[in-house]
C-alpha cells in the first residue's frame, strides 16, 4: 500500500519510477551496461532516435499539460513580443547600429506597458482567485520578461514557456518556477500558448512574434479557435508592419477580417477592451 498513498485511484501494479530506481541499482555487469538493458522510459538515448519522434511530441504536449491542470490554470492573457524590447533606461543589446540602438530605446516604453497589462490581468486573477487570467508569456527577455515581472509585482504566478535556441534563451527570473517550461518543438509551445487563452496581447517583435500572431489570427478566422480579444500595442509600429485593410481591399481576406484585432497603445486601454469583451 505504501507505493499507492498519493494516487487517489487504486493501481495494484509497481510504478515505474520504482523499477527504474530498482533497475538503476543492479550490480555493474557487461550486461547491465549495455544500452539494451536500460528500461525503455529510462533511456534518454532511446528517447531521441528519429523514431520516437511521435512518442516525444506526446510527451512535450502533456507534461504542461498535466502540471497546468495540478496547478489550477484555467484560463491565461498570452504576451507575444519582442525578446530584444529593453525595459526603460537598459541597455538595447540587441542593436546593431546606431538607428537599431535609438529605435529599440524608444521601443522600450511597450516594456512598461507590457509590465501594467500584466499586472491589472494578474490583480484581477488573485482577486478573483479562480485560475483564470493567468500570465503567459515566452519566458525570455524583453516583453516576455515584462509580462512575467508584472504579475511578480502584485504576488500572481505565472507561466513561461521557453524553447532551446541556439542563442536564446533562459528563462527570466520572474517566472514561476513551477510553471517554467522547455520545449524542443515550435508547434507544440504554440499549442500551450493558445489552449487556455482568453486574451492574445501583441507587442512589437520580430519575426517570432508575427509567426504567433498570424497563426492566432488564421485559427480564429477559419473557426478553429473562438473569438478571443487580440490586442495590437503599438498603434505606429503594427501600421507600418501590417495593413489588413489593404489585405481585405485586395480581397485575400474578407472586409469584416480587419476586425479581428484591436490596435492599443496603453495598458489601460487594452484591458477596457478585455473587461468590455468578458463583462469582468
Amino acid at each position: 500500500m505504501s507505493a499507492k498513498r498519493n494516487r487517489e485511484i487504486w493501481d495494484p501494479l509497481v510504478p515505474s519510477h520504482q523499477d527504474r530506481n530498482r533497475a538503476r541499482a543492479v550490480p555493474d555487469t557487461p550486461q547491465t551496461r549495455s544500452p539494451a538493458y536500460r528500461l525503455a522510459y529510462d533511456d534518454q538515448d532511446f528517447l531521441c532516435r528519429e523514431e520516437l519522434r511521435p512518442v516525444r511530441l506526446q510527451l512535450e504536449l502533456l507534461k504542461p499539460e498535466l502540471l497546468l491542470q495540478e496547478s489550477g490554470i484555467k484560463s491565461t492573457v498570452v504576451l507575444f513580443g519582442g525578446a530584444r524590447i529593453p525595459e526603460p533606461g537598459g541597455v538595447a543589446w540587441a542593436a546593431h547600429n546606431e538607428t537599431q540602438k535609438k529605435n529599440l530605446e524608444a521601443n522600450a516604453r511597450y516594456y512598461e506597458e507590457a509590465r501594467e497589462f500584466a499586472r491589472l490581468c494578474s490583480r484581477h486573477s488573485l482577486q478573483a482567485g479562480n485560475g483564470e487570467f493567468v500570465v503567459v508569456t515566452g519566458g525570455g527577455p524583453g516583453v516576455m520578461e515584462a509580462g512575467n515581472r508584472g504579475a511578480a509585482d502584485v504576488g500572481a504566478p505565472s507561466i513561461g514557456l521557453n524553447i532551446v535556441l541556439p542563442h536564446e534563451q533562459a528563462p527570466n527570473e520572474y517566472v514561476t518556477p513551477e510553471l517554467s517550461f522547455n520545449f524542443h518543438y515550435f508547434a507544440i509551445r504554440k499549442m500551450h500558448f493558445l489552449m487556455r487563452a482568453k486574451v492574445i496581447a501583441v507587442f512589437p517583435g520580430g519575426f517570432g512574434t508575427m509567426d504567433e500572431l498570424f497563426e492566432t489570427l488564421t485559427l480564429i478566422q477559419t473557426g478553429r479557435m473562438e473569438r478571443v480579444p487580440v490586442l495590437l500595442f503599438g498603434r505606429e509600429f503594427w501600421s507600418n508592419v501590417i495593413d489588413l485593410d489593404f489585405l481585405a481591399r485586395q480581397g485575400t481576406i474578407a472586409p469584416d477580417d480587419a476586425a479581428l484585432i484591436d490596435r492599443v497603445d496603453t495598458a489601460d486601454e487594452a484591458w477596457k477592451i478585455v473587461r468590455d469583451f468578458y463583462a469582468l
